[in-house]
Order: C-alpha cells, then structure tokens, then sequence
C-alpha cells in the first residue's frame, strides 16, 4: 500500500518549534486505520496493579539521577517468561526473575549504585542476554551466564568504561562479529564552566579481537535517548534525542548515518528541531514500511511523520499525540514525557502508545502531578487518552518503563520505575482484545537475535511493519520476541528482511503464539 502525498504547510505554533498542518488530517494513517478497523476488534484497554509483587524498589539520588531511572527486560533463564532489571540511581539496581502468574523473585546481582539505566544485547552471541549498564561513573557491562546468572565482564570482555554520566544507549551490527554499541552522555561534570553549555561527546563503541574502542562522536547535546534504526530514507540511522535543559541554544535533536558516519541536515529531510528532548520511540504507523519518530519532551510530545521523499514533518495538533498538558484537569502547566514506547494494547492491529511522565524533581515551570499517558490508536488515524480508564494514570515521578507480555497470554503489560516512589507492574486485563503473534528472529553468527531485520506482517485487513531494534526509550529497552496485535486475523503472512537484505517468506503463521523464525532452519 503506497502512502498517499503528504504535502503540508507551515503552522506556527508556541514553544519556537516549526509545525505542519496536512492537508488531510491524518493522512497515510486513515487509510491503514480503515482497512484494520474491518477486523470489528472493540476492546476497552483495562490493568491490574500488580506492584506488590517486586516490593518497594525506587529510583533515587539527587542532580546526578534527575533523569535516567530506566528498566530492562528480557528473558535471561531461558523459559520464555520476560524478566526485569531496574536501575536504582543511588540505590542498588535491582534483578527479578519471572516464575509466571505475575510472580517475580529478586535475584542476587554483583552491587550496582549509580545505576541510570540498562539495555539487554547479547555482545558475545552466546545465546544468554548480556546487559549493559550506563551510570553516572564507569559503565559496566554483565555477561549472561544463564539462569538469570549475570557476571561482570567490563574488563573480561574488554569494553572501555569511560568515567561520564552516561544516559543513553543503542547498539547495531555492521558485520558478523560484535556489535557497534553507541553511548549518549550528559552533562560534564567536569566542565568548571558547567552546567549550562556543558554538555559531554558522545561515543562510539566500535569491536575489536580486544574488545571494543572508543571513537568521540560529537558534537554531543546531553543525550536522553538513542536508537539505531532504518529511517525515513530507507538508511540506517542513529537517532539522537538531546535536551535544551542544558545545552541551552546551539544544539538540536540528531540524526547520523551509520554508513555515510556524518550528521544528516534539513537537506536531507531531517529537520532542525530544538527540545527538552527526553525520550525516543519509533514506529511504522501507515504501513508504507517507514518508521514515525516520537520525542518526548517538557511540554509537546513531538511526533514526527516519515514522507516519501525520505524526510520528515511534524504530526498535526489534531492527531492527539502531543499531550502536552496532564490529563486530569487539575494543573495546566506543561507535562514532563520520559520513555515513550509503541504497542499493541487491546491487539486490534493499531499501535497505541504509551508515555512515562514526572516533573524532574520540583521543577515549579512543570506540572507536579503529571499523570502517565495511555494513547490509543482509534479507526481514523488519531490518538484518544485511556490511561484513566486503563487504571494506570498515576502521578508520580515516571522514568523508564516498558511493554511486554509477562504471563504469555498475548497481552501487553506494563512495568514502570520512578523517581522517589515504587515502582508500579500491570497486568493488562482487557477483554475482547484480538489475535495476537509473538515474532522472534534467530540466525547464526555474532547477530544471533537480527537485529536490524525488518518484518513485514500481512492480513486481510492490511500490512505492518516493524523493525528489530536495540535502544531508544528513556535509559531502557526490551529484547525479546516482536509483539503483533492482529485484530479478528487468525493468521498471517510474515516476511523477513533479514540484517544482510536477504529476504525470506512470506511465512504462514497461525496466530495466538511466538513462533520462532530461524534463518538455519528456513527454506531459500
């Protein structure tokens, strides 16, 4: 299905930002949103808290643990049942193993403080998720020894710690060894002028037969969020989201070339852009096989449409994505987002979203109680708030979070850490959700998960596709298999567009499961 013309004028709108205003109000996405709303799914999305069952772990700590305060998941026993790491700022990062039922134990782990944030990628290819962990301090990187066993490899396995305040991580392959692994910093603390206008250079983690090396990638504008992945142009890209809190002027949120290894420009589609820049999370929501980028912020939600032509503009006000103000009513002053991330809540093939919200700390420009948003996905294209409904618009401070399917029942539920406060676990019970596929990729070599692939998912009532990625959110992300909502489909043809370009399928694949595509095993 090609994405219909998208041209659009300018709109001037407050906060100095440049907005459009499309012709047609949504676009691309009406059309995808009409085919799948003839799959009849109508599921009001609705959670169980279930925070009791991981205690009273907080994130905490002061200027240096304002933000970060992400969460990992991933499966590090092997049983097919997600499992969570928490940073912990000044207390201790936290391990818990999930037995099922929504049943989670503590796991031991080597002492971790000053913990911002954790993403899971196996850098040895051993089968086992490793986890890296950024801090204000030497980062660390944990081997995966099984049974959700983790051991502290940073020198064994020869990764440069660096000594930063390190708060954002992504990770690509660009051959069949280890990965390229690229480390956001913020502020230097360093710096005697700081902190304004003292933001600290980024990395490049790039392999070594030691290891890995260090390259400066700058220049660097307090990194929140970064994620590697195809962008509107069809390239790899790394995705940098930076934050004006800091930087001040000057700077702006980043796009760099994996191959080409330069900044992109309004030349190349992508747009000059200043803001609070918290978070990242990327989605094809027209199915024309281009990722949209959202930007969290203080203030807009910034949603960035992909074109054609390869470059980008910002969603209309009238889509619903910006949420700029809490939804509760009761404050008016601009909401603080954090993680943002696309999923499938009641299955019905559209992508929701949901974003972390929280003031820094007492920030008096922000609102206080700053409830987290829920946004669903409706048949023409625009986003509605359910968090209220959903049960889940709490009002604490928000950082990290993640969407995974933690009792195997095809529901996407919800985990949060926040500053200061417990963290919070939901179990989506939603009734009336539809089909569902859990999409796992395996193939030999250094890139045992294929990260990079891009899946291509058909049905009657129409086409997704989405992207295996490592990185983005807000100081955490997720490895495991892809979740597909499929509507009233009870099964589907699945393409693979494997990292090296080979492509393989169309799969059959009946639904209600995780089927595991693995490339040694499949015909061609």
């Amino acid at each position: 299905m090609s994405a219909p013309d998208r041209q659009a004028r300018r709109m001037a709108r407050p906060g100095g930002f440049a907005y459009f205003r499309k012709d047609e109000t949504a676009g691309a996405l009406l059309c995808l949103a009409a085919l799948l709303a003839a799959g009849g799914v109508v599921a009001e999305p609705r959670f169980e808290d279930r925070s009791a069952t991981l205690g009273a772990h907080e994130y905490t700590g002061g200027w240096t643990h304002f933000v970060g305060g992400g969460v990992a998941v991933m499966d590090c026993d092997g049983d097919a049942r997600p499992d969570i790491f928490a940073a912990g700022g000044e207390s201790p990062a936290r391990l818990w193993r999930n037995r099922g039922e929504f049943d989670f134990a503590p796991v031991p782990l080597p002492e971790l403080t000053g913990v911002t944030g954790a993403y899971p990628v196996d850098a040895d290819a051993d089968g086992h998720p490793d986890l890296f962990i950024l801090r204000a301090g030497p980062n660390r990187l944990l081997r995966g020894l099984g049974d959700c066993r983790f051991e502290d490899a940073t020198g064994a396995m020869g990764l440069p710690p660096g000594d930063a305040w390190s708060t954002a991580f992504t990770a690509w392959w660009e051959d069949d060894g280890r990965p390229v692994m690229a480390v956001g910093n913020y502020v230097d603390r360093d710096d005697p002028d700081g902190p304004f206008e003292a933001c600290d250079d980024n990395e490049i983690l790039r392999p070594t037969d030691e290891g890995w090396r260090a390259e400066t990638l700058a220049p660097g504008f307090c990194a929140l969020s970064m994620l590697a992945a195809r962008d509107a142009r069809g390239r790899a890209a790394l995705r940098i989201s930076n934050d004006r809190h800091y930087y001040v002027r000057g700077g702006h949120e980043q796009m760099w070339d994996i191959a080409e290894r330069r900044f992109l420009t309004e030349a190349d589609g992508w747009p000059t852009v200043a803001l609070w820049g918290m978070g990242i999370a990327s989605r094809d929501l027209d199915g024309d096989g281009r990722d949209e980028v959202m930007l969290t912020s203080m203030g807009d939600q910034l949603l960035q449409l992909a074109q054609p032509d390869g470059s980008y503009t910002a969603a209309p006000f009238s889509i619903g994505s910006y949420a700029q103000r809490p939804h509760l009513g009761d404050d008016g002053r601009p909401s603080t987002g954090w993680h943002a991330e696309f999923g499938d809540i009641d299955n019905d093939g559209r992508a929701d979203l949901f974003i972390a919200k929280g003031n820094v700390d007492q920030m008096p420009t922000n609102a206080m109680r700053d409830p987290n948003n829920l946004l669903m996905q409706q048949p023409d294209g625009t986003f509605a708030e359910a968090s209220i409904e959903a049960g889940i618009a709490t009002t604490e401070r928000a950082r990290g979070a993640a969407l995974a399917d933690f009792d195997g029942d095809g529901r996407l539920d919800l985990v949060v850490v926040n500053r200061r406060a417990a963290m919070e676990l939901w179990r989506n019970v939603s009734r009336g959700t539809g089909h569902w596929l859990g999409l796992d990729l395996a193939q030999p070599g250094g890139n045992r998960d294929a990260i990079g692939a891009v899946v291509t998912i058909e049905t009657e009532a129409g086409r997704q596709v989405m992207q295996r990625s490592i990185g983005g959110g807000h100081a955490g992300g997720r490895l495991g298999p892809i979740h597909v909502g499929l509507g009233a489909a009870a099964r589907a043809r699945v393409t693979v567009e494997w990292p090296d370009g080979t492509r393989t399928g169309p799969h059959q694949v009946e639904a209600d499961r995780i089927v595991t595509l693995d490339r040694a095993a499949l015909p061609g």
